[in-house]
């Protein structure tokens, strides 16, 4: 069993470091989670399908700069794209503040914000996942995945209970100043990591098409990863939908306020922070590739909890099957992301997570359109209710590839995950 990932890790200059920075970044980003729909529902008095719109948005700079946001991180040091995407996010949220302050905030608005952010994290995401084999060592990532997956969740407890009551107090606009600080402070921090990976010699550079290609060739001829892009495309579908029509269910249906709903959202965070300490001891007693599909199906059935609750005490019991499912997803992620950082060489790290990131993210936004297509036509509730059920079959395609019976992590020279 491998040693707790704290006490060894967290003793590294550079990998505490790089905790910190997440911290606050994930404490940034859990803020602007909650306070931006908000902004749109509360302060823009948004409908349903507007909502979904702007869910859409936020997500489409997967499909836009997906695949090529590979090949361009590859090219480059993964730790100067950290820095320079969360110093860029941030200014971009202090736009709505201050577009807020001027009268002129509009849903246009918005939705521009809400891209240029979204493309930015693609960018982000991508180096974030390339970064961590150069600062840990591959014999490390499930203990370095799981400390990191630790702090993101301990701040989605917090974030939300500090969110909510500033979205009350100071208006959903002017939240978002609180997720943007984060953001700076993070890229400032990530700053002074001193570990770098090798900058890749001019000469190794090629094509920009057929860079793409060979990351999509790796990926694509592996039985086990074709399979976790495909559930992890179903499950953010399914997810995003459910997502989309959860605030103003309980905004509108429920009656919860701003309080009210950061409640419910950081009982989600502490079924996140208990995935994340469980995680490394669960993957490793029941097998590092088995848990990716089995932790999904059982955690997401509890979610249909939700849209049977009614106003009253009973909705935070409906929140529990919400943390059960943020429980099932760390644990998930997890021991997916190293799968997927021991399965690349280091050349492809950055393609591999940004081919399974365009594949597997690719139907967010279209969760986003049909959560709010689906809202508007049949209601929040039953768009819940296709949420859950469409959550839990998205195991299918893991259960029915190599990962059912892989207990440990392969590497690229592995016969069985050659091809």
């Amino acid at each position: 069993m491998p040693p707790p990932s704290r006490p060894g890790l967290l003793r590294e200059p550079d990998f505490a470091r790089l905790f910190a920075a997440t911290a606050l970044g994930q404490l940034g980003d859990r803020v602007v989670f909650l306070a931006l729909p908000l902004v749109a529902i509360v302060a823009l008095h948004a409908d349903e399908f507007q909502v979904g719109l702007l869910t859409a948005t936020t997500t489409a700079g997967s499909l836009l700069v997906g695949l090529p946001a590979g090949a361009w991180v590859d090219r480059l040091r993964k730790r100067s794209v950290l820095i320079a995407t969360d110093l860029a996010r941030a200014l971009v949220l202090l736009t709505i503040p201050m577009a807020s302050w001027a009268g002129l905030l509009t849903m246009r608005w918005l939705y521009a914000v809400a891209l240029v952010h979204g493309v930015l994290t693609v960018f982000f995401d991508v180096a974030y996942a390339g970064c961590l084999p150069h600062l840990v060592g591959r014999d490390r990532l499930l203990e370095g995945n799981a400390a990191l997956s630790a702090v993101r969740a301990a701040t989605g407890i917090g974030g939300p209970a500090v969110a909510g009551p500033l979205v009350g107090w100071a208006g959903a606009p002017a939240t978002l100043l609180a997720g943007s600080f984060g953001m700076a402070m993070s890229g400032l921090i990530a700053s002074g990591v001193r570990t770098r990976e090798p900058r890749p010699e001019p000469g190794e550079r090629r094509r920009l098409g057929r860079e793409i290609k060979e990351g999509l060739t790796f990926v694509l001829r592996r039985p086990a990863l074709r399979a976790i892009i495909l559930s992890d495309a179903l499950f953010n579908l399914f997810l995003v939908m459910y997502q989309t029509m959860l605030l103003v269910f309980l905004e509108r249906r429920i009656g919860l306020g701003s309080f009210g709903i950061g409640l419910v959202l950081s009982g989600m965070g502490c079924g996140a922070l208990l995935g994340a300490l469980c995680a490394t001891r669960v993957a490793t007693w029941i097998g590092r590739g088995r848990i990716i599909w089995l932790a999904p199906l059982l955690t997401c059935p509890p979610t249909a909890l939700m849209p049977l609750s009614r106003p009253g005490w009973n909705v935070y019991v409906a929140a529990a099957g919400l943390a059960a499912l943020s429980l099932g997803g760390v644990v998930r992620v997890v021991a997916q992301s190293s799968f997927q950082q021991a399965l690349a060489p280091d050349r492809l790290l950055g393609r591999t997570t940004a081919t399974a990131r365009f594949v597997s993210w690719g139907g967010i936004p279209l969760g986003g359109l049909l959560g709010g297509a689906s809202g508007s036509a049949f209601g929040a509730t039953t768009t819940l209710w296709i949420g859950a059920a469409g959550m839990t079959l998205s195991v299918i395609p893991n259960a029915l590839s190599p990962l059912r019976s892989v207990r440990g992590f392969p590497t690229a020279h592995d016969p069985e995950f050659a091809r």
